[in-house]
């Protein structure tokens, strides 16, 4: 199971209505790791750590297969990423488990962004320690 959801979010599900905060207080609960790297990387581009680009980016490892796995949920699945997206106001990119970056939403039409999400960026990113992320 991707997150462990409390049964009051379940009912408002089934009503039609979820409170959006609360979900996202579910995926923090649910997946720190993943919680912890979006907000490393979101807290990196609001204060200009960015090395000189418009982007404020994580290249570390996950510490287990746990954390890996929390990452993947957290940006494979359109709702969550959706939601942790409009909750720290940033657009996240996904390289893969060892790459993942927060771009301001002004700068996703950028040469940069483009860049990053680029066919070539994927391949130039792979290293064969990243075979099973």
């Amino acid at each position: 199971m991707s997150l462990d959801v409390a049964p009051t979010l379940v009912d408002q599900a089934r009503d039609g209505e979820v409170d959006t905060e609360e979900f996202v207080r579910t995926v923090e609960r649910s997946l720190p790791y993943a919680w912890q790297v979006c907000s490393r990387v979101t807290a990196r581009l609001r204060t200009g750590d960015t090395e000189g680009r418009v982007f404020a980016d994580d290249t570390t490892a996950p510490p287990s297969e746990q954390a890996r796995g929390q990452l993947l949920r957290a940006l494979a699945s359109d709702a969550i990423r959706g939601a942790l997206e409009r909750h720290f106001g940033v657009r996240f990119a996904f390289q893969n488990c060892h790459r993942v970056a927060a771009f301001t939403p002004a700068d996703v039409d950028t040469a940069q962004y483009r860049a990053f999400v680029s066919i070539r960026s994927q391949i130039l990113n792979q290293q064969p320690g990243f075979r099973d992320c």
